[in-house]
């Protein structure tokens, strides 16, 4: 029996979709990547953009022929297309499916697999006895070995309820995992080969707010750093009103703990960050910039920006061009806002900037975030790094540095999941190539310098 899973969207659904494939191992399945031998689909869906919705939509649809030609073919739709409120508007849109899971939630399609021997994922000790989630992650076959770096949920869904965001909606109240469980995966994942781990929440920096005298995400960063096997840690994505010191002193001092940050500021004027309900001003972002590069001085630092918010003028976008032009960002993750249906924005805002203003602002962020990403790369050309190389693609191994710069190497040797010190020799802004040295040592021989 095989199955097959289409992924669409954040790194959450990305380790949604493993947990899933973990279950259906678990059960005898098998994967493959041809759709038309599988035996279960799941289809794990995006709808934070309308196009992400779209693209989910018509995906589900070309599936229905399949489902005609082989009516014992099980359609599983997963994700946020589904969310947690229920899913009858969809029962009538795609009566071909067969089972409908919310985000983060295996427990419906294995029960439909096992004919309702698991009725809920809920119950914690049907969870262990039928997935041994507190023991093992079971990696497809294929990946068992080869797979370097992998995403752990750690906090699931959101309760801060920003304007325009329909995660809350589509992923429920916030919810952390127990500590437990967490390191229990990171192990299973170490023992299978898996090198890198990425911990994730909506709000990651949230982790253990909900847990009466549990750990915080500092302490949660040095916990997993000290599992056997396991090289480097990462953590995304956080929150500014929760990036304290003692986090930020984690990092800086748990060598396993990579010094890139993903920090979203969204918007540079401070009235649109109220109308966003942020809860921070562009100062207190620049602030917290300025604490984490006093010590920590070679970290990246990654943020996401909106453009096009209600009620955003021109003199308001120029605002975010200025903080990220003072601030000189590693990365920034551009998005036009459009609309969610639900949201806070939705229901008490008028989307009233242009689809030409918009386009234009992203442009002009684009072009802008090139230039000064360009200009920060090019001061690592002819230094040596060190890259935990993933994959060989199109002839050459791919690999990140600590800081998360992509680098791309061409060799013989196989690299996968070695840690390796490379020179680079040609820098642009969104990749970096370089060499092996004649005796490469596996350990850093000069620090990154940024």
């Amino acid at each position: 029996m095989n199955y097959h899973i289409w992924t669409e969207g954040c790194q959450m659904n990305v380790a949604d979709s493993q947990r899933v494939g973990s279950a259906l191992e678990h059960l005898g399945y098998s994967q493959t990547e041809n759709v038309e031998l599988a035996d279960v689909i799941v289809m794990n869906t995006c709808v934070v953009r309308q196009s992400a919705e779209d693209k989910a939509t018509g995906r589900l649809t070309s599936l229905r022929p399949l489902k005609q030609k082989n009516p014992n073919l099980i359609i599983n739709l997963m994700g946020c297309l589904v969310g947690v409120k229920g899913h009858d508007r969809l029962k009538k849109a795609f009566p071909f499916v067969d089972v409908f899971s919310p985000p983060s939630d295996p427990g419906p399609l294995i029960s439909h697999l096992t004919q309702g021997e698991v009725r809920s994922f809920e119950d914690a000790e049907t969870t262990r006895r039928f997935l041994a989630m507190d023991e093992e992650l079971v990696l497809p076959v294929s990946e068992q070995g080869k797979l370097v770096s992998a995403y752990i949920p750690i906090v699931y869904g959101c309760s801060h309820a920003c304007t325009y965001c329909i995660i809350p909606y589509k992923r429920g109240i916030e919810r952390s995992r127990p500590v437990g469980d967490i390191i229990s995966e990171v192990r299973s994942l170490a023992s299978q080969g898996v090198v890198e781990i990425t911990l994730l929440g909506q709000i990651v920096d949230r982790y253990g707010k909900d847990i009466v005298d549990g750990p915080n995400l500092a302490q949660l960063l040095k916990l997993t750093a000290e599992v056997p096997g396991i090289q480097r840690v990462r953590f995304l994505t956080s929150h500014p009103n929760y990036f304290g010191e003692e986090l930020i002193d984690a990092i800086a001092n748990t060598p396993k703990v990579m010094p890139h940050i993903e920090l979203p500021i969204q918007a540079g004027d401070d009235k649109v960050l109220e109308n966003m309900r942020r809860g921070y001003t562009q100062q207190n972002y620049r602030d917290i910039v300025a604490k984490i590069r006093e010590k920590i001085p070679h970290c990246s630092i990654a943020t996401d920006i909106i453009v096009g918010f209600p009620g955003e003028t021109h003199e308001q976008f120029m605002q975010t061009y200025q903080v990220l032009e003072d601030l000189r960002l590693d990365v920034a993750h551009l998005a036009r806002y459009s609309t969610r249906i639900g949201t806070v924005a939705d229901r008490k805002m008028e989307d009233d900037v242009s689809d030409e203003d918009k386009r234009e602002r992203f442009r002009i962020l684009e072009d802008q975030q090139e230039r000064i990403v360009a200009e920060i790369n090019a001061k690592l050309l002819g230094q040596t790094v060190e890259v935990l190389f993933e994959e060989k693609v199109k002839g050459r191994w791919r690999g990140r540095t600590p800081t998360n710069k992509l680098v791309f190497v061409e060799s013989d040797e196989n690299l996968r999941g070695q840690i390796r010190a490379v020179q680079v020799t040609w820098t642009g802004p969104w990749s970096m190539q370089a060499t092996l040295p004649a005796k490469a040592p596996a350990t850093l021989i000069a620090q990154e310098i940024l």
